[in-house]
């Protein structure tokens, strides 16, 4: 298959306008809990979590280190990963054989991806960064399947190592890959001794984060479950298709995506790359069974959207066609860029709390911050010293580990939180964020509710509202108790 030329000045513009997008956008509203978890995380630096590999707590804590007061500056890597993985996708459809119609048609897709776009590319999070990793990946398995040169398949095994550090999902993608590739070929490809000999790599590179999992009792796999609760919420099986749709991008996008699975699994001139068509199917097959969130699949989107552009390429011969498909990809565009914040904050005030509306948790965190600080500096001052801060989320605790670090250090059972250490056994009293009195009468003799948590936008998100409460008289030592406070779930 003769090879085009990469298409660069097309595909970079596209790139170019997708990173100016996000970061016109960047800096809208604020820190997302998130993001102010993982440069907590990083600040506690450990081979392994209870949600998570030790790499994206690294990167944050990198970011939060080179820009401590920006959040654009925080979030870079999420814009450059976006476009680099517009270049990639554009790669992959020339690896496939297509021109610069098809390259650039891929890389539309992708930067009008609404998920791609606005959900990888705003804020620095692990699926941001696994994404681009899971592209990187598949342009290379697709690479190597063309030219046939084994040190592209230890290049995506090196890749995987790498992906194993920041999620566990790029396991399933192998696993379709190589019972894929013996079905309906090349089966050489799982013969091939660079292949396992980064294999091999991988799976050394997760033996530190796996033996921190076995010492903690494999958090992970309860927080697997966590996840399975949190999607059957948002209508689980039933609606993760249409959602993983939704987010490859209702028009262009999805269109794409269904097409590219169809030639894959169909087209006489790809049939050596019809394994990735049942890989495709596979990957969606088993995040659906075992309820994972819709955008797992999207490390599978420029796969799909390459190869549904380099087929159309050859079918839309007709100059008509080319108005309507430039209208298609503008709609496109405009909707994913709906999905960015381009809200003023005052639009979500007085709403009802959504809990499946994530920039309503991108502001107010300082002010979070600020309502426990003065609780705090309101207590008598030998008071103070004998006070310790509890919080129900993870979110509030790194908030005030972030924007209130003379406050004493912030303690969590939440999720990940909870690994982070026990609050100090000589602080008798405990101002608490949240939960209830009911709750907070098991473990302390005296409950009183001295604040409440305002995020100065009257927006009702996660933490407005939010009792403080100040906790006297505990019951047992914290050793014995913490424990108790453990919580995989949001909320205690």
């Amino acid at each position: 298959m003769a090879v085009p030329q990469f298409a660069r000045l097309p595909v970079f513009l596209i790139a170019g306008a997708a990173m100016a997008v996000l970061v016109a956008f960047g800096n809208r509203y604020g820190y997302h809990g998130d993001e102010l978890y993982f440069i907590a995380a990083g600040r506690h630096l450990a081979w392994g979590y209870a949600d998570q590999p030790p790499l994206l707590p690294l990167l944050a804590l990198l970011m939060d280190s080179l820009f401590p007061d920006s959040v654009l500056g925080f979030r870079l890597p999420a814009v450059l990963f976006t476009g680099a993985g517009i270049v990639v996708a554009g790669l992959t459809a020339r690896e496939l054989g297509g021109g610069t119609r098809a390259q650039v048609m891929t890389a539309g897709a992708y930067a009008c991806s609404p998920f791609l776009l606005a959900g990888a590319g705003h804020i620095l999070a692990t699926h941001m960064v696994d994404a681009f990793l899971w592209t990187v990946i598949v342009w290379l398995v697709v690479r190597w399947v063309r030219i046939r040169d084994d040190r592209v398949l230890l290049a995506a095994a090196l890749v995987t190592a790498l992906d194993l550090q920041v999620k566990f999902l790029i396991p399933v993608f192998w696993l379709m890959v190589v019972l894929s590739a013996l079905v309906f070929g090349p089966r050489e490809l799982v013969r091939r001794p660079l292949l396992w000999l980064g294999g091999a790599i991988a799976v050394a590179a997760c033996v530190p984060t796996l033996l921190w999992q076995a010492d903690n009792g494999w958090p992970q796999l309860e927080m697997n479950r966590i996840v399975a609760d949190e999607v059957s919420y948002a209508g689980g099986r039933l609606t993760f298709l249409p959602m993983a749709l939704e987010q490859a991008g209702y028009g262009v996008g999805a269109v794409l995506f269904v097409l590219g699975v169809w030639w894959l699994l169909r087209s006489p001139r790809l049939r050596e790359y019809r394994f990735l068509g049942l890989t495709v199917l596979g990957v969606t097959l088993l995040f659906w069974l075992s309820s994972g969130r819709p955008y797992y699949v999207g490390g599978m989107f420029a796969l799909c959207f390459a190869v549904a552009a380099v087929e159309l390429d050859r079918l839309l011969t007709a100059r008509w066609w080319r108005p309507a498909v430039v209208s298609a990809y503008l709609v496109s565009a405009l909707v994913a860029i709906s999905w960015l914040p381009i809200k003023p904050i005052s639009a979500y005030a007085g709403q009802p709390y959504d809990p499946m509306n994530m920039e309503l948790e991108e502001f107010g965190w300082p002010q979070v911050a600020a309502s426990v600080a003065a609780v705090y500096h309101a207590l008598p001052e030998e008071r103070q010293a004998d006070t310790t801060i509890v919080t129900e989320t993870y979110w509030q605790a790194a908030a005030i580990e972030k924007f209130e670090p003379d406050l004493p250090e912030a303690h969590s059972g939440s999720r990940g939180y909870w690994y982070f250490g026990v609050p100090p056994e000589d602080a008798s009293s405990t101002l608490f964020v949240g939960g209830t009195r009911e709750r907070l009468e098991q473990y302390f003799d005296r409950v009183k509710r001295v604040g409440t948590v305002d995020n100065g936008h009257e927006v009702n998100n996660g933490s407005q509202g939010a009792p403080i409460w100040l906790c006297e008289g505990r019951i047992a030592p914290w050793d014995e108790l913490w424990f108790t406070f453990r919580h995989m779930t949001f909320t205690w």
